[in-house]
């Protein structure tokens, strides 16, 4: 073939064949009123977003130490997985905040900023369902504390929650991960830190006002925090997954549990035809 042919060809070739489809990342820089300033939020949105109908939200947490980005490290196939189930993923950037609107730091109002303006702006600048039967929040370690704290403080934002390896019964740990300084030292103000741990937050919810999922590794060091608050759930006869296998806090287990987590979340959207 003649090189001027091949290259006609090789065009037509490409404009002809069906792309894949291919999701698109954002890096968003969100103000917050609360705090004055802007956050990183890292948004994993589908292809067919730009032209289908409203797409679900999986809000995704970090852990101490962590980033806007840690997500998309954990789990690098998050892009293809919002392809194929048009969800929309977001990850905002938490800081060491634990996700709290500290009582200490007054600058420090993450709660405030995740449930309430990011939620808000995401709603105004995606073509999201903007209601809380498609609208989950899940996190690993310090964010599984703060996937469940947001979701039960604010059941009328979040339909679903999922902890992995996280930390929901904070006061076992009282000098570890800077918790101290948003809430100050344990042995000083103990009332504030029974207030501010997800395994005290029960009370707030009944069964059937949240989707809950619960994972945590065998090794983990969170292992029994995470078996008090099961326990808690099923003296309060709340309906919930609970899942212990073999594993560690580390990225392997979180890289694997979050898919089993998509997939809870993904069956709970399905419950409410999308309006």
């Amino acid at each position: 073939m003649k090189p001027l042919a091949l290259t006609l060809f090789c065009t037509l070739f490409l404009l002809l064949t069906p792309r894949a489809q291919a999701a698109h990342t954002d890096t968003l820089a969100v103000y917050s009123p609360g705090m004055d300033k802007h956050i990183s939020v890292l948004v994993i949105r589908p292809d067919r977003a730009a032209e289908a109908p409203r797409c679900p939200v999986l809000y995704l947490l970090h852990g101490h130490g962590g980033n806007f980005k840690s997500w998309s490290i954990i789990q690098p196939s998050l892009p293809q997985t919002a392809d194929r189930e048009g969800l929309i993923i977001v990850c905002p950037d938490g800081a060491d905040s634990w996700y709290w609107d500290s009582p200490v730091i007054k600058g420090s109002r993450y709660e405030t900023f995740v449930a309430k303006e990011l939620v808000h702006h995401i709603d105004s600048l995606y073509p999201t369902c903007p209601d809380r039967n498609h609208r989950a929040i899940a996190g690993h370690s310090m964010g599984g504390h703060g996937a469940l704290w947001l979701a039960i403080r604010h059941k009328d934002v979040f339909g679903a929650c999922g902890s992995m390896s996280g930390g929901l019964d904070i006061r076992p740990f009282p000098d570890s991960w800077n918790m101290k300084k948003y809430l100050g030292e344990r042995s000083l103000h103990p009332e504030v830190w029974d207030e501010h741990t997800v395994i005290n937050q029960l009370g707030k919810i009944e069964n059937g006002d949240l989707a809950i999922i619960i994972d945590c590794g065998l090794g983990d060091f969170f292992l029994e925090v995470n078996k008090a608050v099961h326990q808690a759930l099923l003296a309060r006869k709340i309906d919930h997954d609970f899942i212990l296998r073999p594993g560690q806090h580390n990225v392997s287990y979180w890289n694997n549990a979050i898919d089993y987590q998509i997939l809870f979340f993904l069956k709970f959207f399905r419950r409410t035809p999308v309006s």
